[in-house]
């Protein structure tokens, strides 16, 4: 088989897939003649042959899939203008600490944002296959360990976690929140704000490098979610 032939196939199968396409499916369409190298080179050279379209080729945590360029949203959007249901702040600061701390349990969140977590947030995050339970901490209770899914991976177009944004600024932080925010699904609901939290459910201040406790819709400083051996960082979620 040609090379034009074989790129027209991978080309037709993704295309038509409603899901990205590991490259081991992808040999399939081959009889598994061809190689996973060769398979990769051949997608390669399809990304560079749809450079100045309207779609590209990417790969993502799932596999390989096309995709709408950035550039077409607002074109693409006129065709479904309702706008999708917003998910909350503090959904999407969970949602962050999660992906940036990973594995944490909910007791993790909750002493990084200073406010306890509604337990719906992480309910509704599971139910959008964004986050999952991987294990169970060794300690009293044995609380549940939290980290991302390659369908969070998948959603914000992501090969893997080390292509998440080092976080420095808090103009970076918002970009952020606003990617998770687009990447939502216009089905989906959205997400409650969290508890009230009683006095004696909020994390205390005890360490001098703390900040005192401030509410959900308080602005906050960046936290420095990037390096996961900061040390704990004030109340107020890093975004």
């Amino acid at each position: 088989m040609n090379t034009a032939d074989a790129k027209r196939i991978l080309e037709t199968a993704l295309i038509c897939s409603t899901q990205p396409l590991p490259v081991r499916e992808l040999r399939v369409l081959f009889d598994d003649e061809l190689g996973a190298d060769t398979i990769k080179s051949l997608l390669i050279e399809l990304q560079e042959d749809w450079t100045q379209r309207g779609l590209e080729l990417v790969s993502v945590g799932s596999g390989w899939r096309f995709q709408s360029r950035p550039e077409m949203r607002d074109h693409l959007d006129r065709l479904h203008p309702e706008k999708p249901p917003r998910y909350t702040r503090a959904a999407l600061e969970t949602l962050a600490i999660i992906a940036y701390r990973q594995p944490v349990t909910r007791g993790d969140m909750e002493d990084i944002r200073g406010v306890t977590i509604n337990s719906q947030i992480l309910k509704q995050l599971e139910d959008r296959n964004w986050v999952e339970v991987i294990g169970h901490r060794e300690t009293v209770g044995r609380p549940a360990l939290y980290a991302t899914t390659r369908q969070f991976l998948d959603d914000l177009g992501l090969a893997s976690l080390d292509q998440l944004p080092v976080i420095e600024s808090p103009a970076q932080q918002g970009a952020l929140l606003d990617a998770l925010a687009e990447a939502a699904s216009p089905d989906q609901p959205a997400l409650p704000m969290d508890e009230p939290a009683a006095e004696s459910d909020i994390a205390p201040a005890s360490d001098p490098a703390i900040d005192p406790v401030v509410a959900p819709d308080t602005p906050i400083e960046p936290t420095g979610l990037d390096d996961p051996d900061a040390p704990t960082a004030p109340p107020g979620t890093p975004t």
